[in-house]
């Protein structure tokens, strides 16, 4: 089978203003050396109001100002575009894509008119807003300026998208079978070219309105152009960043940081559930349930030896740390309702909205009663929706102000006294753990805090800095069922 690398470039790959795309060239030459390749990219980062910014998050501002009977400039949506065109076009090229880039601002302009007109910015107009001056006219921008860097390229054009989805238009649903049927054109465009250009993020209903991801979608699209070309080619997944992943995150961490050479689906899923940006988690839970085991590398963009492979099960290793990643999330929330009342609403959840940024922890009892405690991983969401919370148990208990801090590794058991050595070093900074949750099988340990000050920076700094002791001491040990990571 021919080789095909799915490669993602986020908004920071491509710098402000796309100040990093020569780069990418030089990136996207070194794959074709070896493969084909589908080039996901998400919407470029611009200076906006003092301030680095996705481009998307600014389309949101100027969409949210145009519903409040607030318009504000919207030339901003569209110079970017012409500063790239400017610096890496020539000519023919340059025309060529302002003329598409002008069709594409026409129907932002449209869309902003109807959400002036509607009081919402929201479905169809948030979508296609976002699409057009965002995803989309980037995909279109990169095939032009491959072309220009002599790369055999070509864009995948919008109307023969491959990503169908649901009509839930702002937190789409991919629809696998739906998008293998839609993907001939970019087959087609695969055959004839070395390089192709697909925009990240955005999807089309099978009537064809445009429909987004929820944010992080751009890891989505790639898995899920890599599941509708699984069957025709050998694929992987390359997530182009500025680094291979670490133990730690660098900003938090400045010292004693390792290098992960492996990780499983597992350990990557819940690593981006609990803060570590890796790839979004719903990425690989699609591949997953797709029956698929595709090879997916984080690779550092300057240095492309260097890369984490992921695997469903990655390759053994004895010596390395089973204690992979030590992570932080800020901004949760505890929402404690009845067992059965919360079982009702996880299904609901999961079927209806396709949310799943929350974990179950362990249950309690209360005036004999079995209550049950969730975790959201987003508190915003849980202030959004306290009425759908109170819909199914009127007494919910819900706690702002909560973050976690996150053990990660799926041989985290062979480690003795791993929870009691990582609490009790959270708890030598002052900092009052508020749950300890610690099961072999989820391979995670999860520590509540108070969302305060530098308590998550601090937690995580104190974990780490004792990971590498507890991995020297457990790797002379043999393993012991009484760990109390299985308690």
């Amino acid at each position: 089978m021919t080789a095909i690398t799915v490669a993602k470039f986020g908004g920071s790959a491509l710098g402000v203003d796309g100040v990093l795309i020569p780069k990418i060239m030089d990136r996207l030459k070194q794959i074709t050396a070896e493969s084909k390749v589908v080039a996901v990219f998400s919407a470029p980062m611009i200076e906006y109001d003092g301030k680095i910014s996705s481009m998307t998050d600014v389309a949101i501002r100027v969409g949210k100002s145009y519903a409040s009977s607030n318009p504000v400039e919207i030339e901003i949506l569209r110079e970017v575009y012409e500063r790239i065109a400017a610096r890496y076009l020539d000519e023919e090229r340059k025309k060529a894509f302002l003329d598409q880039l002008d069709k594409f601002y026409r129907q932002v302009i449209i869309s902003l008119k109807g959400a002036a007109e509607n009081r919402r910015f929201v479905d169809v107009i948030r979508s296609r807003t976002l699409a057009y001056s965002g995803e989309v006219t980037m995909s279109y921008l990169m095939g032009y300026v491959m072309q220009a860097h002599g790369i055999k390229a070509a864009y995948v054009p919008i109307e023969h998208w491959p990503i169908i989805t649901d009509d839930n238009f702002e937190a789409a649903n991919f629809m696998a079978n739906e998008s293998r049927q839609s993907a001939s054109h970019l087959v087609e465009l695969i055959e004839e070219n070395d390089v192709v250009s697909m925009g990240g993020f955005i999807g089309k209903t099978v009537d064809g309105l445009e429909t987004t991801y929820e944010r992080g979608g751009s890891d989505r699209t790639a898995a899920d152009i890599a599941i509708i070309l699984s069957d025709k080619y050998d694929t992987k997944i390359s997530l182009e960043k500025d680094s291979a992943v670490l133990s730690a995150d660098p900003k938090i961490v400045k010292d004693g940081l390792d290098f992960v050479p492996y990780l499983s689906y597992n350990e990557a899923r819940i690593a981006g559930m609990f803060g570590m940006k890796i790839l979004d988690p719903i990425a690989i839970k699609e591949i997953y349930d797709n029956g698929l085991d595709v090879p997916l590398v984080v690779t550092n963009m300057t240095r492309p030896d260097s890369v984490t492979l992921i695997r469903r099960t990655p390759p053994s290793d004895d010596e390395s740390n089973p204690i992979k990643i030590v992570t932080g999330k800020k901004n949760c929330a505890i929402v404690r309702m009845e067992a059965i009342a919360a079982s009702h609403l996880i299904a609901s959840l999961k079927s209806d909205r396709q949310y799943h940024e929350f974990v179950k922890l362990s249950p309690f009892i209360k005036d004999d009663t079995e209550m049950t405690r969730l975790l959201f991983l987003d508190a915003d969401y849980v202030r959004r929706h306290e009425r759908h919370f109170k819909a199914y148990y009127p007494k919910v208990d819900i706690v702002y102000g909560r973050a976690v801090v996150t053990l990660i590794g799926d041989e985290m058991w062979r480690v003795p006294k791993i929870a009691a050595t990582a609490s009790s070093n959270v708890s030598e900074r002052d900092i009052n753990i508020l749950n300890l949750d610690a099961q072999e099988e989820t391979s995670r340990i999860l520590i509540v805090v108070e969302d305060k000050a530098n308590s998550v920076a601090e937690a995580v700094k104190a974990i780490h800095h004792t990971r590498v002791k507890m991995h020297r001491r457990s790797s002379g040990s043999s393993v012991s069922s009484g760990s109390d990571a299985s308690k």
